[in-house]
């Protein structure tokens, strides 16, 4: 097992806000869309890292709802750099069992040819388990809880009938567990938007290392902060691990 990792103690759920691409690509003097590239090295490396320890969920902020402010021409090459990554990864990622998951809306905003490319990712390594790799794209926490309590509303519950549990399985992914851990790469210190509603207890470590920089070494001395930390969730002692 990896050094100074208890194997008994793994987060079941990780989270990953990948931030950084621009701000790379800018200290050496590359086109922002350089460090979107280059951060492709560090997603399948922290995969890696993952399936190394035997992580079941990671979750990964792709493209949130607010980046469509950006500049068209940066917005435009996500969207064709995410198409291609999808093509030239799922047979690598399908052949590491690890099941590909899409959470966000699929609108006329994302193009047809994107999500053509989403649903044959999903359907290729649907019946994997060694590890469920989740995507957020075009995803914001606070348009995933809209989204739920619209349905909900149209669904005809009445109001005493809504709870946690209801809200819970109306998000993107009812199944996925609550992340355990998230990690922010580029030193800020905020969550934007990122799973609102699931990261209600989850322990929140933030790096400096710009996302094309992290490597799967990063992810294990997340792992280990997150190993040192008790885990009350609003009693006095940390629950029994099941």
């Amino acid at each position: 097992m990896i050094e100074g990792i208890d194997p008994t103690k793994i987060p079941v759920h990780v989270g990953c806000v990948m931030d950084g691409n621009g701000r790379w690509a800018e200290q050496f003097g590359l086109p922002r869309t350089e460090g979107h590239a280059a951060g492709e090295e560090a997603l399948l490396d922290t995969v890696y890292g993952a399936l190394d320890l035997g992580i079941s969920w990671l979750t990964v902020y792709a493209f949130s709802t607010e980046n469509w402010r950006r500049p068209s021409d940066e917005v435009r090459f996500l969207m064709n750099f995410n198409r291609g990554l999808l093509r030239r990864r799922r047979d690598e990622l399908n052949d590491l069992g690890v099941r590909v998951r899409f959470i966000g809306r699929r609108n006329w905003r994302v193009p047809r040819s994107v999500l053509r490319e989403m649903d044959r990712a999903e359907e290729l390594t649907q019946a994997n388990s060694t590890l469920t790799l989740t995507m957020a794209f075009n995803y914001g926490g606070r348009a995933e809880i809209v989204d739920a309590v619209q349905s909900i509303v149209a669904a005809g519950y009445r109001p005493s009938q809504v709870n946690d549990a209801l809200i819970a399985s109306y998000l993107y992914q009812p199944e996925m567990p609550d992340p355990d851990l998230v990690v922010r790469t580029s030193g800020e210190y905020r969550i934007s938007n990122f799973l609102l509603w699931q990261l209600a207890y989850s322990e929140l470590v933030f790096v400096d290392e710009y996302w094309p920089d992290f490597r799967r070494e990063h992810l294990f001395e997340a792992v280990r902060l997150y190993q040192g930390r008790s885990r009350r969730y609003g009693g006095v002692k940390e629950p029994r691990r099941r």
